[in-house]
């Protein structure tokens, strides 16, 4: 496989909008009929924008935060699965420029130069909470190790060259293990029923014996244990595709209402465009959608600020900015996908025009980490400044 290789910030962020245009122009057929992109991957792969965080003394363009949030949110007002695939790709990219040797980084940036994607096999069903990791390593005399387990909402793991498990050592250390896809004992079921982000295939990976050389394992355990970044930008990535989904379900009903809605008999309009309290109502909801981005920007520029100078305050106050721009957008893409039918009327709802799309996948996406806890989070650091902690869902 090979791949273009982006140039700087300015480049990613053409290839961005390039591909989204690309992309949207099937989406809603896509989702419709299930059907898996897996074309639309290879073009993004192909592109150089998974890439574009590889240091550029290996290569890459190691674009801002602030680019690659709005890369996301470019894909995400595009394709809310899409958008939803390579973020885990991205997350473990930095578990890779954190805890990997200069052997591990040498290897897998040449890797992503060469277009390769990163899946994820991180979350468990049926254990007591999201942190508690029953996937486990077992250390060989020859130093390798043998990897089982079970993992289920495996975003992007269909797609993927290479898999990065989140598992825990014979001493309870959590690592992170990089499993080819095709490993004997790797079985990915495409199993996702969700309702929304259909195209995600976010489904079920079987680990059994999976030998597992020592060099393709990291010790994530270390990202906590100092001021991180890892949970933040993470949060991110969610937040911009929360936020591009928000802002094509706008779209999406201001081109209804301009061309296909009729107006209330009483608002004595011949346009329903010009209806008053349908203008009032858009004009809140573009209000939501300004928030969002508005605290997305700044949130990416206080991860790069954190970035440039990484201290105990700086790693706090990064979690909190993107916690504010999460729980916004998260409500914004929720409410302006419901309002959509508020405001495009009863043909809104026809199951041929999928416009309901946009709710399942905001619905859907915004299940991810409960904002109620970043809310808390927020009005203890208001209150006493009290930092957040580090357990990278936040």
């Amino acid at each position: 496989m090979t791949a273009h290789v982006i140039a700087d910030d300015a480049e990613a962020l053409a290839v961005a909008a390039e591909l989204a245009e690309e992309f949207r122009a099937g989406a809603s057929l896509r989702d419709a009929e299930r059907r898996l992109p897996r074309q639309e991957l290879d073009r993004l792969s192909a592109s150089g924008l998974l890439a574009v965080t590889v240091p550029a003394g290996h290569g890459g363009a190691d674009v801002r935060t602030e680019t690659l949030a709005e890369i996301f949110r470019l894909l995400g007002s595009a394709d809310g699965s899409i958008a939803q695939i390579p973020q885990s790709h991205f997350v473990y990219v930095n578990v890779i420029r954190r805890q990997g040797t200069p052997e591990q980084r040498k290897f897998f940036f040449a890797e992503l130069l060469a277009g390769r994607r990163l899946g994820n096999a991180q979350s468990e069903a049926g254990t007591k909470h999201v942190q508690d990791i029953r996937t486990r390593l077992r250390r060989r005399p020859d130093g390798s190790y043998l990897l089982s387990g079970v993992k289920h909402y495996c975003t992007g793991a269909l797609f993927a060259h290479w898999i990065p498990v989140l598992a825990r050592a014979e001493d309870d250390t959590l690592h992170a293990a990089y499993v080819p896809r095709d490993a004997p004992g790797v079985r990915v079921v495409d199993d996702w029923d969700g309702m929304g982000q259909r195209t995600t295939a976010s489904g079920t990976v079987h680990l059994t014996d999976v030998a597992v050389p020592a060099d393709r394992v990291l010790p994530h355990h270390l990202t906590f244990q100092g001021p991180q970044l890892h949970g933040a930008f993470a949060q991110l990535l969610h937040a911009a595709i929360d936020a591009g989904i928000a802002a094509d379900a706008l779209a999406e009903a201001a081109a209804f209402v301009r061309t296909k809605s009729r107006p209330w008999f009483e608002s004595g309009v011949e346009s329903a465009a010009d209806d008053p309290l349908l203008i009032q109502r858009f004009g809140e909801l573009g209000l939501r959608v300004r928030s969002a981005e508005a605290l997305l920007r700044e949130a990416a520029r206080t991860v790069d600020a954190a970035r440039d100078d990484l201290t105990d305050d700086s790693a706090a106050a990064a979690s909190i900015a993107v916690a504010a721009a999460k729980v916004v957008a998260a409500q914004a893409a929720v409410e302006v996908s419901s309002a959509l039918f508020e405001v495009a009327g009863t043909r809104a709802a026809l199951r041929s025009l999928n416009l309901h799309r946009h709710w399942r996948d905001a619905r859907t996406h915004t299940l991810h980490d409960p904002t109620r806890w970043k809310v808390q989070h927020i009005g203890r650091y208001v209150i006493d400044g009290t930092r957040p902690p580090r357990h990278g869902l936040l």
